[in-house]
């Protein structure tokens, strides 16, 4: 019989095609997951993976059995979920997942407030652009902004988010103001790279300033605003930061066409669970002082 936990380590290596990236997304050592899969390979007498020039892939074998192998996590991490919700007792750690941008200045307090009304639950929070997977487990709640692309999960509305464009003043007195967004071709551009480079409000700015010229590429919106605030070009930023910053000048915005939903969401077997329904409900109730700064209809 071989060891069901071991099966983690066989479809980390299957997904990412190799041990180091496997042992990243698992937190443990490359000589773990090699260990682990042998241990698995041995105990069912074939070879799952083969050595590859640029990595790892599925034998024959490994192909065959990838699919049962993740109908068995699905049951596990499903199993987990239940047992999850069956604890009315509001202890323990909430996982929070959500962008950079939507945490800044905004879910930081939120979380302290949380907290001392709540002792007994810890907030954990993963700032990413990467949209996790709540249904492996990867977070309990999630705040995304766009279109909602898994139809599984369950949430609602808590807020407005707007984009605006930024410069530092020395940059907007040097260069003046935009009137219009045909005028942002005469601009130096901050952009968005990495996981940013796919979100909305990257592919819009690529478009809209495709004739101007790029002086910087930031991975996260702290990149770009301190890039802003240098002086050496325009950055499109969430209102609620460029805002309230002030060594920023509004060039423009909000953004009419960058104008989207904030929306609050979980797996359903989590959604109704003590510690999860107590932080939707704070959530609810709080953001509304937020949500005037969030959409930028404060005044400046």
């Amino acid at each position: 019989m071989f060891d069901w936990n071991d099966l983690r380590y066989f479809l980390a290596v299957a997904r990412r095609g190799s041990t180091i990236a496997a042992a990243d997304a698992l937190k443990v050592n490359q000589s773990t997951v090699q260990r682990r899969l042998a241990v698995l390979e041995q105990a069912i007498g074939r070879k799952l993976v083969q050595r590859l020039p640029a990595g790892y892939g599925l034998t024959e074998t490994g192909r065959a059995l990838q699919p049962h192998a993740e109908a068995v996590e699905a049951a596990v991490l499903s199993f987990e979920r239940q047992i999850a919700a069956v604890d009315t007792a509001l202890t323990g750690t909430i996982r929070v997942t959500c962008p950079e941008g939507i945490a800044y200045l905004v879910l930081t307090p939120l979380i302290e407030k949380f907290q001392t009304r709540y002792p007994g639950l810890k907030i954990d929070v993963v700032l990413t652009d990467r949209r996790l997977d709540l249904a492996k487990g990867e977070s309990d709640i999630a705040l995304r902004t766009g279109p909602q692309q898994d139809s599984m999960l369950v949430g609602r509305k808590i807020a407005d988010i707007a984009w605006g464009l930024y410069a530092g003043r020395s940059y907007a007195e040097r260069r003046g103001g935009i009137g219009g967004l045909e005028e942002i071709g005469r601009h130096a551009v901050i952009h968005y790279d990495n996981e940013m480079a796919g979100i909305r409000p990257a592919t819009w700015l690529r478009e809209a300033a495709r004739d101007s010229s790029i002086v910087a590429r930031c991975s996260g919106v702290t990149g770009a605003l301190l890039t802003a605030k240098s002086g050496v070009g325009v950055a499109l930023l969430p209102s609620h930061i460029g805002d309230t910053e002030a060594d920023l000048v509004r060039m423009f915005g909000p953004v009419p066409d960058l104008i989207s939903e904030c929306r609050m969401l979980a797996h359903p077997d989590l959604h109704k669970t003590p510690r999860v329904r107590a932080f939707f409900d704070f959530m609810i109730v709080e953001i509304k002082a937020f949500r005037p700064l969030l959409a930028g209809t404060v005044p400046r």
